[in-house]
């Protein structure tokens, strides 16, 4: 079964590392095999890091949509996986599933994940970002 998505007007999608983008009117799209993908309000940039929970959110983002990056994103994440433990010592738990989710190559949820430990709890760059997801990670 494939995956439909909306993208809003001028909204900008990556699929595979591609961005994507719609024209003056809403349109829907369909993924029919597996690909990675983040929607433009999902993806963080470097420029919005303004605390150790988005440092670590925008190099899993990097392993994700950038596959052929991997392993040097792989070791950026490790150290700033240490760093961001020694800053939340209270986030073991949300830390290690994150961490669980990296080694499984499930990205696109540890990306959700590690959103909700933004400040203030919040679980969206903007307030509507929680409807992307990779068309393999859509199991419950």
């Amino acid at each position: 079964m494939p995956l439909k998505f909306v993208l809003r007007p001028n909204e900008k999608v990556i699929i595979n590392g591609a961005v994507i983008g719609a024209g003056d009117r809403p349109g829907s799209f369909f993924l029919y095999n597996t690909a990675n993908f983040l929607r433009g309000r999902e993806v963080l940039k470097e420029e919005q890091i303004d605390c150790i929970e988005k440092k670590l959110y925008f190099v899993i983002q990097l392993i994700y949509i950038f596959p052929e990056d991997a392993v040097l994103n792989v070791q950026r994440f490790n150290a700033i996986m240490e760093e961001t433990r020694a800053a939340r010592p209270d986030s073991k738990k949300t830390l290690d599933d994150i961490e669980s989710l990296v080694e499984a190559r499930n990205y696109y949820r540890a990306l959700k994940l590690c959103r909700k430990m933004f400040k203030g709890g919040g679980e969206s760059l903007d307030d509507s970002a929680s409807d992307g997801a990779s068309s393999s990670d859509l199991e419950p």
